[in-house]
């Protein structure tokens, strides 16, 4: 197969061998699930001690729990004495102690061993230096959010970063209170595509006014397929008639209290490498997290977050909901259309980029230096480009 060089209005993507080898899934599992932060559980969801939800981060299952003092906790769910995995179940609850189904080596919530069979004739065993394996874990905007790294990089400078760098005010994301919302629905998807797809995906709107109908209506600058907000500091601004971010454009709830005048009527979005989308609207805020399980496989788990009295009132927030659950049905179709064809040999050296997606090339570089730890211009002979447009 020939080619041809591209004109200066196209660039090229990753090739499609990115999106189907199981080496290259491999590489991303060490070289960015396993060294980055990533987004694991909402912290409401451990609300009492013993609470606990295993996730898995690369190829490592991570148990997260609330420990007696109600702080979270996380720890590789393997048993310290022959490696058998502590909690198969998705979430649950213990009582005091998490026990291994195995040989009953038992550990306290904050991961110390504190009991097994014969243990006391075992006395040079350090029950400290025996307990769970801990992983790094913060909190914020109401998730908890793990590091496998032996040396975790700063979380600061890299996921809160990515709101100031989207929003260009450190304090514009803390407006909506996210860590203060109540879950009003969440809806998990089994996406059959690789992870980066759907990334992509987010990040453009070039395809906008061909799938997402009710999207354009409430956002008409996204019909256009170019999604000014994501240029720092810009949300999308609400139609003239529309008065909530409904599906059908109908009112929604009131202004969540420190929300700004200027942010209100506009919708921001937030991609936080690599795997959360962070979509803000004056009266509530939705939250991707992707879990990447195979090479052709993703499951996003989406929730939606409203003023705890909406919540609690049992106010109908359907409308809102089935606006955004429209929208990834309508993403999540498309990337599992464009799935298959990544390994086509049409698409061996990868498709193109046009101008108003050229900033995809920012992720991709970001990914392949990731990968090689190199820098991008050093493998494709050009600086990577700069934002230039975006998606939600």
């Amino acid at each position: 197969m020939t080619t041809t060089p591209l004109p200066p209005s196209l660039i090229a993507t990753l090739p499609g061998h990115y999106y189907t080898d199981p080496e290259i899934f491999r590489q991303e599992q060490e070289r960015v699930f396993e060294s980055m932060w990533f987004c694991a559980v909402r912290s409401a969801d451990l609300p009492r001690p013993g609470a606990f939800r295993t996730v898995q981060v690369g190829r490592e299952s991570v148990l997260i729990t609330r420990t007696r003092t109600g702080a979270l906790r996380a720890y590789l769910n393997i048993c310290r004495h022959r490696g058998a995995r502590l909690c198969l179940e998705e979430s649950g609850e213990v009582r005091r102690s998490i026990q291994c189904p195995y040989h009953a080596w038992t550990y306290d919530l904050d991961g110390r061993l504190i009991a097994a069979p014969n243990l006391v004739k075992m006395p040079d065993v350090d029950r400290a230096a025996y307990g769970l394996v801990e992983v790094a874990l913060r909190e914020w905007l109401g998730y908890a959010w793990v590091c496998l790294a032996d040396e975790p990089p700063s979380f600061e400078d890299t996921v809160m970063y990515a709101a100031v760098e989207r929003l260009g005010d450190a304090a514009a994301i803390e407006h909506y209170g996210t860590e203060n919302l109540a879950l009003g629905k969440r809806i998990t998807y089994d996406v059959k595509a690789n992870w980066k797809l759907i990334v992509e995906n987010f990040m453009e709107c070039y395809h906008c006014a061909t799938i997402h109908p009710e999207l354009t209506e409430v956002l008409p600058e996204f019909a256009d397929g170019y999604a000014a907000q994501y240029y720092v500091g810009h949300g999308a601004a609400f139609g003239e008639d529309v008065k909530g971010f409904t599906v059908d454009g109908s009112e929604g709830f009131g202004r969540l209290p420190d929300v700004s005048a200027d942010q209100d009527r506009r919708y921001y979005a937030i991609t936080v490498k690599p795997t959360v989308f962070v979509n803000l609207v004056p009266d509530h805020v939705i939250l991707h997290r992707m879990f990447p399980l195979a090479e052709d496989r993703t499951v996003v788990e989406c929730d939606w977050l409203y003023a705890p009295e909406v919540v609690e009132s049992g106010a109908d927030v359907s409308k809102s909901v089935e606006l955004f659950h429209r929208v990834n049905v309508q993403d999540f179709e498309a990337c599992e259309r464009t799935q298959p064809a990544m390994a086509s040999r049409a698409y061996r050296r990868g498709g193109v980029l046009v101008p108003n997606e050229h900033h995809i090339g920012i992720f991709h570089a970001w990914l392949t230096e990731r990968l090689t730890g190199r820098p991008a211009e050093q493998l494709t002979g050009r600086p990577a480009e700069r934002p230039g447009g975006g998606h939600a």
